[in-house]
């Protein structure tokens, strides 16, 4: 696997060695020593997937307080545009995004750590998406900024009127009125 350094400190991409033949492929998707060297130690305690559809927009979430989540995330299926914001008041990269097409081509991953907003968009006819995470699921200490915050200047690949998300997430606050990390 090669762990590549994003522009924000902790956000990385994982692009694991692909072993193609006649009979298909075959790739370690996760080799925890490898991980651990490389990133660090974060103990995951459960694995999420969703399947979506084409203009699927979900996010940006995050969990807050003690409840606050890291993720490894990644396509099994189909191709997404997949966004990590940090959310870190003292970061000096506060603010800022890092987006990365996830697919079932590329095999890519990225890792998210805890104290950023995390979501993706689905750019092919259907996504299934899967992640690990490194906390429960409290639904008490969900939240949501809106993927179109301004401030946040996410280019999205397609038309806001072909987006599809939930009525919770359209009614994410902006980054300035959010929650945030320290």
């Amino acid at each position: 696997m090669e762990f590549i350094k994003t522009d924000i400190e902790g956000v990385y991409i994982i692009e694991p060695k692909v072993f193609n033949d006649a009979r298909g492929y075959f790739f370690e998707a996760f080799k925890q020593g490898e991980f651990e060297k490389n990133i660090g130690k974060v103990d995951f305690v459960q694995d999420n997937e969703s399947k979506s559809s084409y203009g699927v927009l979900r996010g940006l979430h995050y969990q807050k307080g003690e409840f606050s989540q890291a993720k490894l995330v990644r396509v099994i299926k189909g191709k997404v545009i997949d966004v990590a914001v940090d959310i870190r008041k003292s970061s000096p990269t506060f603010g800022k995004h890092v987006a990365v097409e996830l697919s079932e081509d590329n095999k890519r991953q990225l890792f998210i750590p805890r104290g950023f907003a995390h979501g993706f968009l689905v750019l092919s006819q259907e996504a299934i998406f899967t992640y690990k995470v490194d906390n429960i699921y409290a639904p008490q200490s969900e939240a949501s900024i809106r993927f179109d915050d301004p401030d946040l200047n996410i280019n999205w690949p397609i038309s806001k009127d072909d987006v599809l998300t939930s009525e919770k997430d359209l009614k994410g606050k902006s980054l300035a009125e959010a929650e945030l990390f320290d």
